[in-house]
């Protein structure tokens, strides 16, 4: 695409840069309105300034991502009321043998739960019960932490519903659900394994001490049953605001003891329920793997849901985070505006050359860009800038590369994440759950995240490459 004119270039980039600062920085102190507000913006601003009209804005915006990330959250919710989470949390205590050896489970589950429920929730109800654990065994926070945000992160890679990038690019390449999780899933499985050596290299010795008399099996079923778990939402949190709306939640379910209650259905149908709720998930997922439409998949099980509960859905459609689903209509619309300059182009054709997905250099310095351009725009613009340009460089070289260029785009922009506090949203939600938590504090600040994240990041990343498989 040739560059536009001089005044749609200088018009177009300060819409996105609008967009980027807020997206970024959602507390700016001369503008801090948030990511939502930051994303609309960005897109009035496109309008307004011509660098897209009207009607190409209303067509900008993608309809089946918004369905699938629709349906996937109200899964998620039904699943979290049908206590999913807290047996996932039991697999973290059940019969311990040490801080080393929690620190392998919290990794383990973190990414199997963030492949089937998405990073952003699997933080959100999993990092209090963390912060529980490790202040039960007398250890520190710290490495739990990391251990969960890193691994979420690695883990959500490997399915097309494990983070919102991942949905972008599924939605556009066609790519099955099937031909996605095989061909990511030996690099997420080893980015895993690469993952927890770094985390047990780097706290070994403080995850072998533990309080005097500290028993590894302490937390009990009860303790587990009374362990509250947030409302599951997909967000981009904003540090400075904290999570008003899931406190609101959480303190009408206060018993007189002062012990917070996880919300669960009515006893007499509890039972048929959770069992209904399980089959209906895996129905889903069934459907997911046999390839048929995941946008529709994913609203038809959240509907068979609505429907068996057979009450009012609003209390559950309520914890929905429809700030996301707009969120992303504008950032749909200010992307394509900046795409509309034909400046991501031209940076494109300059890097082409050198980023061939045939040659091992090239997959190099694609997966390069790809790790700078997630941590300075994040990651889901940077799939929507680069996402067709990298597909059809490599489908010219070859068709059969154009389905491993989507899924090096997918899980590169993924473990991006990892690098910095703010290269994903799952890092923030960790940071600021445990800044504000009642059960133990700690504030993970941005220069101890990134000691880990950058080695990390960039071993596990090298590692992964080769084992992607179009």
């Amino acid at each position: 695409m040739a560059l536009a004119s001089i005044p749609q270039l200088v018009l177009g980039s300060i819409a996105f840069t609008t967009f980027w600062m807020l997206a970024v920085f959602p507390a700016v102190p001369f503008l801090p309105v948030g990511r939502t507000a930051g994303s609309l913006l960005g897109a009035m601003l496109m309008v307004v300034f011509q660098v897209i009209d009207p009607e190409q804005a209303y067509a900008a915006i993608d309809l089946p991502i918004l369905g699938l990330l629709f349906g996937t959250m109200v899964v998620s919710i039904y699943l979290e009321r049908a206590q999913m989470f807290k047996y996932l949390a039991r697999l973290l205590s059940w019969r311990s043998q040490g801080g080393r050896d929690l620190l392998c489970r919290v990794c383990l589950v973190s990414a199997l739960a963030s492949a089937l429920f998405t990073n952003d929730t699997t933080c959100i109800v999993l990092t209090d019960f963390v912060l529980k654990l490790a202040k039960q065994h007398g250890l520190p926070a710290k490495p739990f932490l990391l251990a969960l945000a890193s691994s979420a992160n690695i883990g959500s890679s490997a399915t097309p519903i494990g983070n919102p990038q991942n949905l972008v690019i599924a939605v556009e390449s066609k790519i099955s659900f099937t031909k996605f999780f095989l061909g990511v899933l030996p690099a997420m499985l080893v980015g895993v394994v690469i993952n927890v050596a770094i985390l047990l290299l780097m706290f070994w010795n403080q995850l072998g001490s533990k309080k005097q008399g500290a028993e590894l099996d302490a937390i009990s079923e009860n303790e587990v049953d009374g362990h509250t778990f947030l409302p599951a939402r997909m967000s981009h949190p904003d540090p400075s605001e904290g999570n008003a709306s899931d406190n609101d939640d959480v303190e009408k379910n206060v018993s007189k003891k002062g012990c917070y209650q996880v919300q669960k259905f009515v006893p007499k149908k509890e039972a048929f329920l959770k069992t209904s709720v399980y089959v209906v998930s895996l129905g889903m997922l069934v459907a997911l793997l046999v390839g048929l439409n995941m946008s529709w998949s994913a609203i038809s099980a959240a509907l068979i849901l609505v429907a068996i509960d057979f009450k009012d859905a609003g209390p559950c459609l309520d914890k929905v985070s429809y700030s996301l689903l707009v969120f992303f209509c504008g950032m749909f619309i200010t992307v394509d505006g900046f795409n509309r300059t034909g400046i991501p182009s031209a940076f494109w054709n300059f890097m082409e050359p050198y980023s061939r997905i045939n040659h091992v250099s090239g997959t190099a310095v694609l997966s390069i860009v790809i790790l700078l351009l997630s941590n300075l725009a994040s990651n889901v613009p940077t799939v929507l800038l680069l996402g067709v340009q990298v597909a059809k460089s490599a489908a010219a070289v070859s068709p059969k590369y154009e389905t491993r260029a989507w899924l090096v785009l997918a899980y590169v922009s993924t473990v991006a994440g990892n690098l910095s506090l703010l290269g994903s949203a799952a890092n923030l939600i960790v940071c600021e759950q445990a800044r504000r938590s009642e059960l133990h504090k700690f504030n993970l600040s941005f220069w101890a995240h990134i000691v880990f994240g950058l080695p990390s990041t960039l071993i596990v990343t090298a590692a992964g490459l080769p084992l992607i498989r179009g």
